[in-house]
This record gives C-alpha cells, structure tokens and sequence, in this order.
C-alpha cells in the first residue's frame, strides 16, 4: 500500500512539473522590479558594466589588442596558434570564430548593462547630482562600445533600452551607428566630472567623453566637429587637468599609472590565485587582470603569439633626437635584439639578456607597452598593468589632424611639436616648416606610428585614412590577401542572424 501511495505522489509530481512555466523569475535572483531602489544599486549597475572589461579573453583583457595591433599593417599572428594567424592574415572565413564572435557578444554585454542603468538610475530616489554622473558614466560607456562595435562591424543593431527576448533589431547603417556613439558620448559630456577622489580612479571623466567624442568625429572626416571636442583638452578647460609625462615609458609602467597623462585607463589589479588561461579551464574567472601580456611576451616569460613588423623599428631610425640620439620611445615600445642600444649581448629580456634567451641572430620584435619586464622575469594570465585607453599625446595628434583636415595646417604644428618635443625631437615646425595640408598627413601619419605603435590605434588609423588595401603588402606580406570591401570590417556572427531575421551579414562574407 505504501509503495502505491509513494508512485502516486511522484507521478503528481511529474505531471505538476511538466506544466511549469521556464519563463518565470528565479524566486532567488534580484529582478528589476525588486534591484534598482537605492543609490548603492545604482552604484553597483554602474559597476557592472565597468566589469565588462574584464570578461574573459575576448575583449579588453586580450583581443582587442590583436584586432588593433595584429590586424593592421604593425603586427602579425607570429605563433602557434592558427586561427589567430588565420584572422590576422585576412584568411579566416567562420563568422563564427570565437575572436570576432565573442567580442561581439561581450560588447553587447555591456551595452545590456548600460542599458539597464540609463533606463532605471533616473526612477531611484537619491542624489540628484550622484544620479547625474552615473547616468553620464552609462552612456558613456555604451558610447564606447558602439564606438567598437561600430569600427569592427560597421552595422551593429542599436539596442538602447533595456533587452527583451522578443527584440529582434535590425542593423544600424554605418552613419546611424556613428550618431548613436556621438550622442552619448555629447550627453556625457554634459554630466560627467573632470576628475575623481583616489577611491574612484578610473572612473570616466568629462575628458574621456570629449576625447573618444573628438575620435568618433575623426573617424567620419568630420574635421571642425572633431577639433571642438579635442580642443576641450587641448587648449580649453581640460588643458589645465592634462600634459605629457617627462619620461614616455612612465605611460606604460605598472608604477606611475592614472598619471597625468592618462584620458581614460582600465583599472587591472592583481590576483595571485587566479592563474591559468580562461580558454581552456572553467574555473578560471579572471575578472581583475589582464591576460594579453602572457600572449604578447617573447617566448619563455610568454607565448609569443602576436609581434610586431620590423618596418616599425626603422621607421623610429628615419630621425634622430635634437642631439644626435636614438628617438628613446623605440626602447619603450618594443623588445627586440636592440631593445638596448648595444645590442642582444646587453639588451635585458626579463632577467636575462636577449643573446642568452633568443641567439644573436634572432629578430623578432614583440610590443613592449603592455608587458611586466619591469617588474617581473615572467608573465602571467592576470597582469595588473593598467591599459591607457587614451593618453593626451594621443589627443595633441589627432586635434594637429582635425586642424589640418580643415585647412588650418599652421594652426596644427604646435600640437605635434609638444609630442616630439617630449621625445627630444626637433619641433617640426623647425624640421619640416611649411608643410602643404598632404605633406602634413603624411608627417602625422608617421608622428603616430612612433607615438602609438602597441597601443591598439593603428587599424583605426589605417581605416580613418583609407589607408587598408593591399598595397600595404610591401611592409605586411598578409595584406596580400586583403579584399577591398570585405575585410575593412569583420563578419556579424552567424549565430546571431540565425536568431535574429532581421540581421543581415556584411559584405563578402
């Protein structure tokens, strides 16, 4: 009887579970309607999409720096791993591939975060001025990345309130996008402070908003637009918050971070019990460091997988310091056999010198800006080394080409000149005076190279300038390979426009 009583309760069971609603919240997990009540959830939202720079390999822990440094004509994919040579080289055809696919994804993980606090933040009672600002920190970051999705994409959807699953977008145009990305970056203006106390270092700022504004402008050849924004740090208020280091390397030291000249910077902190790569071990939640250091570094402290051309060496040979010295950002960018001016017997490589790890004969260039040599004989998964995202030098640059995009090329020489001042170059004002509008594109363009190399910028430049055709095969052998009209952008994933009907591919893909 009792064995009868029992299969009857668990066939109820069955049944009764059968007919339950998956849909329906988790009684356990914070909902909207139950989270976004106080001025410490809307912290927390914030916070969160602060946290999407730190999601795994697929996005500013890693790849982004293979799209902006390996994709463009500076590096290459230069070890073992082949879908990341097979990407680089213009060759990879799976919309799917997890380097393109899942930065995607996590890009739009944070525009579902910031979605949720632009819509929310506005209904809790606080802090009238606290509510400003991390509205204005929210679009902001949205601003940042559609400003990516944009450069990489060139037709991501336009998601701007909160997700549902029955939202199906279609792509934005290519200029929809790219007044998405300039409308908030201009709102955060608006909201934003010019700086914060040491608790919120890292924080977006007024400056950052301008300076990615003045970026989102450039990018579309929208000169006077352009310079306006950029003028807000390089000569209106902003001047008075931002200048150049002394010492270059310093940008780049896990010492002298958030210094003044850093726009925007990702905060990485370190964590010794988390190490091991997140591709391979679930376990691994590296949601406080940087892994691209152990993928960037020379084989032995790292893995080697990306490096840079050897053409970018020689193009910080091409002039000479105002007293007859190597131009000192070379040393700063790049390990090479000459890292140090007396060659592989005496140039360091974490500890050891380059002759006893690599040969004499070795030459390989790997980015130097990112790495931990400085403190360390070796890298790990986790690097607490700070990305300057931008940095004022960066700003001085593009405002010199927004002025000279419009004509105004002696207005623009000044701004260069601080840049390779700070170097201990010649003013160019005094080395090349009287450039025509062309000529002083073409100086720039030269000027960012040996201010920029390894910082993520130059398939952004190549782009911006028309620049990416297979003509640059003659300093990238993989641009052989390069389709105009296909490979300015990368495939929307396949997985995507399966669900989504109204998604459709970029060209040639």
């Amino acid at each position: 009887m009792k064995k009868i009583i029992f299969l009857i309760i668990a066939a109820s069971f069955i049944t009764i579970s059968c007919k339950r609603d998956f849909d329906e919240p988790n009684p356990n997990q914070a909902t909207i309607s139950s989270f976004w009540k106080t001025s410490d959830d809307a912290i927390q939202g914030v916070n969160a999409i602060y946290s999407t720079f730190h999601r795994g390999a697929a996005g500013f822990s890693r790849v982004i720096f293979f799209h902006g440094n390996l994709r463009a004509d500076e590096g290459y994919g230069s070890g073992g791993d082949g879908g990341l040579n097979t990407l680089m080289s213009f060759s990879m055809d799976d919309p799917n591939f997890w380097m393109t696919a899942d930065m995607w994804d996590n890009l739009y993980v944070g525009i579902y975060r910031a979605n949720q606090v632009i819509a929310f933040v506005p209904n809790i009672q606080m802090d009238a001025d606290l509510k400003r600002r991390l509205v204005g920190e929210a679009k902001f970051l949205r601003g940042l990345f559609y400003y990516y999705l944009t450069l990489y994409y060139g037709r991501p959807a336009l998601v701007l309130e909160p997700s549902q699953p029955t939202m199906q977008p279609r792509n934005a145009t290519t200029e929809e996008a790219w007044a998405q990305v300039a409308k908030d970056f201009t709102e955060a203006t608006a909201d934003l402070p010019t700086s914060y106390g040491s608790a919120d270092l890292g924080r977006a700022t007024k400056g950052a908003a301008y300076a990615f504004l003045g970026k989102t402008y450039l990018q579309q050849k929208k000169y006077a637009e352009a310079a306006t924004a950029f003028a807000w740090l390089a000569t209106g208020p902003g001047a008075a918050l931002y200048d150049l280091m002394p010492n270059y390397r310093d940008n780049f030291l896990i010492t002298s971070e958030n210094n003044k000249e850093s726009v925007f910077e990702i905060q990485n902190m370190r964590k010794d019990d988390e190490n091991g790569d997140d591709d391979i071990r679930s376990d691994i939640r590296m949601n406080t460091g940087a892994s691209i250091s152990k993928f960037f570094a020379p084989s032995g402290p790292g893995f080697q997988d990306g490096a840079a051309r050897r053409w970018v060496v020689n193009e910080f040979h091409l002039e000479k310091t105002a007293t007859g010295q190597r131009d000192p950002r070379l040393a700063a960018t790049f390990l090479y056999d000459s890292t140090d001016i007396g060659g592989p017997n005496v140039t360091m490589v974490y500890g050891r010198t380059w002759a006893s790890r690599y040969g004499l004969t070795n030459s390989m260039v790997f980015y130097r800006k990112l790495l931990n040599d400085h403190w360390r004989d070796d890298e790990r998964f986790n690097s607490p080394n700070n990305y300057r995202v931008v940095r004022f030098a960066d700003v001085l640059l593009l405002y010199a080409e927004a002025l000279n995009g419009q004509g105004q090329t002696a207005a623009a020489y000044p701004f260069v000149d601080r840049v390779r001042e700070r170097a201990g170059l010649r003013k160019l004002s005094v080395a090349m005076p009287g450039l025509s509008q062309a000529q002083f594109l073409q100086q720039l363009k030269h000027e960012r190279i040996t201010e920029l190399s390894g910082e993520a910028w130059r398939f952004a430049d190549l782009a911006r300038w028309g620049d990416l055709n297979p003509t640059l095969q003659t300093r990238d052998a993989e641009f052989r390979n390069f389709i105009v009209g296909k490979h300015e952008l990368y495939p929307i994933p396949r997985r995507d426009i399966d669900l989504n009907p109204n998604l459709t591919q970029n060209p040639n893909y």
